[in-house]
């Protein structure tokens, strides 16, 4: 009899969804541990180890990252990250560990973190600085490398100022452009803007020789470094973004190092083909796509939901409505991608093009990809969960309410949105959430209609009119996708795959978070009304 009563109050199905759920969160937190136990430590700096092979096999140096048992043999193997990929080729090295001699800790042992070739493991040799005067007792590599500073702020001054006068040529050329198409182009508006053109060019060429003389006098102050193996490598200083010693590090000096890492990987750009450096494009990129696509979606989400739900008559048309929103939201997002890149891209940017900035032709301006594009293909992909939501949420408001609301004379707009849209809006938020959280992970529609491997400029500047719309930007999923899977040396990327798998969940948290919270103080709110 007992055995019939737990069948029929259907215990059984109450465990399952327990157990499913335990699984879920088991799942999640196992995937959440994993990431940060590899991205969380990333920047942490590591003793750096020389060891002395057996048999004459020479010396190594670098950091140990890996340890593990050789299958069958009950030996271990040790995996050294050796850097100085130009002169052995390759980052990584397994070295059995048998074969090592001697394992010693050296004090004066560098990383150098450069501009190109990854890290350099090494023992200074010697500093050539024919065009610095460095103070009496402080000839040693920070003091150099801090001495040349000034030196790369000028070179850095150069630089933005021929990328002003690049914007200037740009606008220029925009505006002579315009006045052919015209049938202007013997117009003395187009000769002053023929002379301006002339002279910003005679500007240009200048700052470009001062740049490259700046450059070459930069690059004459040179540090040379020992290998493990005894070989000498000459590197300019200019090409040194840091440089430490790990092995003489306190505590203190590498919680310093460590926030330094984090202000770089926030704040700067990338460089090594994206796999080092910050990632300031990509965040800001991410960011500004989710806003732009919550502007585009969530109204048109909700006003669709509001009609089907109060407005429209019940009838076949609006079944079939639901059922095909329905399965809008099952639809592969790379579908929504190409119908992106032929309705969004080739059709109404295009036609932007050829009504607006047809002196621009055959250079497309709207006719490719950009974040406007990407914003509003998620937006499309995003935009059934927020109708459901919508209609859900006010389906679940009793009939009564409606019908008080009514009965105190209150037209259906002023029931609509004094009393129901502020009760429904705790579910509209959990739809709207939903749809935040899909968009920001996905890659394969922005891949064809804006993301870039690396964006020249940032979508939104100092420059009129300041929001660009057409430009092309940086995602942080498709950053992952690219040093994880497309990288020239996907070993080496790898710590810096987990930091931006890292960084993309906080900032989904910290987004979806705040909507909840807002969702949680409305549903506070509107608590006794729905009782």
């Amino acid at each position: 009899m007992l055995n019939k009563k737990f069948w029929r109050q259907g215990e059984p199905f109450v465990w399952a969804t327990g157990l499913a759920l335990s699984l879920i969160l088991c799942l999640t937190l196992s995937l959440l541990f994993v990431v940060l136990a590899n991205g969380i430590a990333v920047f942490w700096p590591r003793e750096v180890r020389l060891a002395t092979l057996s048999d004459g096999g020479g010396s190594l140096l670098g950091e140990i990252v890996r340890e593990e048992e050789i299958p069958g043999s009950g030996q271990k193997r040790l995996q050294f990250k050796i850097g100085n990929r130009d002169l052995y080729g390759l980052d990584f090295r397994w070295v059995d560990a048998t074969k090592i001699a001697e394992l010693s800790r050296p004090e004066q042992a560098y990383v150098l973190e450069r501009l190109e070739f990854g890290n350099f493991y090494g023992f200074l040799k010697e500093l050539s600085l024919p065009g610095l005067a460095l103070p009496p007792g402080e000839e040693d590599l920070p003091a150099a490398l801090a001495a040349i500073g000034p030196q790369q702020r000028e070179v850095a001054r150069l630089d933005s100022a021929i990328a002003a006068v690049n914007r200037r040529v740009e606008v220029l050329d925009r505006r002579l452009a315009s006045l052919g198409h015209r049938k202007e182009a013997d117009s003395p508006a187009a000769v002053a803007l023929r002379g301006e053109k002339e002279r910003l060019g005679k500007e240009f060429a200048l700052l470009v020789d001062e740049l490259g003389r700046r450059r070459l006098e930069l690059l004459r102050n040179e540090a040379v470094f020992l290998a493990a193996d005894g070989r000498e490598k000459s590197i300019a200083l200019a090409n040194i973004v840091r440089a430490y010693q790990p092995n003489t590090m306190g505590l203190f000096a590498k919680g310093r190092y460590y926030l330094l890492r984090l202000h770089e990987l926030f704040f700067a750009e990338p460089r090594e083909a994206n796999t080092e450096g910050g990632l300031f494009p990509a965040i800001f990129g991410t960011v500004l796509l989710i806003f732009l696509m919550s502007i585009l979606s969530f109204p048109l989400g909700v006003l669709a939901g509001i009609y089907l739900r109060e407005y429209a008559r019940e009838g076949c048309l609006v079944k079939m409505v639901r059922i095909a929103v329905n399965n809008l939201a099952g639809i592969p997002s790379i579908v929504y991608g190409i119908f992106g890149l032929g309705f969004f891209v080739y059709g109404i940017g295009g036609g932007i093009d050829q009504l607006f900035f047809p002196e621009r032709l055959p250079t497309p301006t709207f006719g490719t990809g950009g974040i406007l594009w990407a914003s509003l293909t998620l937006g499309l992909l995003t935009v059934p969960v927020v109708i459901v939501a919508t209609e859900e949420a006010l389906g679940a408001i009793p009939p009564g309410i409606r019908e008080g609301s009514q009965a105190l004379a209150a037209t259906r707009f002023q029931t609509l949105t004094k009393i129901l849209l502020p009760m429904a809006s705790p579910g509209i938020l959990t739809g709207f959430i939903l749809a935040m959280a899909r968009a920001a992970g996905e890659v394969a529609p922005l891949m064809i209609t804006g993301v870039v491997k690396l964006a020249p400029a940032l979508p939104l500047d100092s420059t009129f009119p300041y929001l660009h719309l057409d430009r092309k930007f940086m995602h942080l999923g498709f950053h992952i996708y690219d040093i994880g899977f497309q990288s020239p040396n996907v070993e080496a990327a790898k710590p810096m795959v987990y930091v931006t798998t890292l960084l993309l969940i906080v900032i989904v948290l910290l987004m979806t978070s705040t909507a909840i919270h807002l969702r949680n103080r409305m549903r506070a709110r509107y608590a006794v009304s729905d009782v």
